[in-house]
């Protein structure tokens, strides 16, 4: 069985998809940028801001599928520039200090011009 997740705690999906999906024992999440949820912008400014935003979102999310950062197996991490990697880092394992496993790659642009967004996979257990 597949069951849609969804949360006004997150941003809403701004596009065909929905904020998570779970299927069997995993969670895959969609990409979260840093938008306010209870305002839909982008506040922050700073990639640090910026990634702390991101990790909100995607701890709602994680928490209307009924687990935790904890739970967590693989991240995929956007950057819109590889220079804000360690200042992105020093955020990331706050929330993460299983370190699951991870790519982190530069893109081109993000949506909505952002500095980052962060997907993830999470074992239901």
């Amino acid at each position: 069985m597949i069951r849609k997740v969804s949360t006004d705690k997150a941003p809403a999906a701004i596009g065909p998809y929905s904020q998570g999906v779970i299927a069997d024992k995993l969670l895959f999440a969609s990409g979260q940028i840093p938008i306010n949820p209870a305002t839909g912008e982008v506040e922050a400014e700073t990639i640090e801001d910026q990634a702390t935003q991101v990790m909100k979102n995607v701890g709602a999310i994680l928490v209307e599928a009924g687990c935790g950062y904890e739970n967590v197996v693989k991240t995929t991490c956007f950057l819109a520039d590889m220079n804000d990697f360690a200042a992105f880092n020093s955020v990331y394992e706050k929330y993460f200090p299983n370190k699951p496993a991870r790519s982190c790659v530069a893109v081109k642009q993000l949506p909505k011009n952002v500095l980052c967004e962060v997907e993830v996979i999470a074992c239901l257990y």
